[in-house]
């Protein structure tokens, strides 16, 4: 049940798909759980039409996986990248590159 005070309402949580292949072994290190991560749309990606990056810093880690990109994809394309915030909500040093971070995408309250 939602409250008045409640910021934010759980949206997704995934993994990061193609960790391995971008930045994101370099970043490990410096990730933490409750970090904040920047989703950046990327219309012009050949292989996903809906594709989503995640960015620490200037460093590109991965995306949101292809299987769970749809909807947030259009609220990204009709303007709303400010109602979404992303979180790093466990990390798992032993796991496979694909499957060390996980994250959850939260929708914040608009307070106007």
């Amino acid at each position: 049940m939602e409250t008045k005070t409640e910021k934010k309402k759980h949206f997704l949580h995934t993994n990061i798909a193609g960790f391995m292949y971008w930045d994101g072994c370099e970043a490990f290190g410096s990730l933490e759980v409750g970090m904040q991560l920047e989703l950046v749309r990327e219309e012009d990606n050949k292989y996903d039409n809906d594709a989503i990056a995640l960015y620490y810093r200037d460093m590109k880690l991965g995306y949101i996986p292809s299987s769970g990109n749809g909807t947030l994809a259009q609220f990204l394309d009709m303007g709303h990248s400010d109602l979404f915030e992303v979180r790093v909500c466990r990390l798992c040093p032993d796991a496979h590159p694909e499957k060390q971070v996980y994250v959850n995408v939260y929708i914040k309250r608009n307070d106007k």
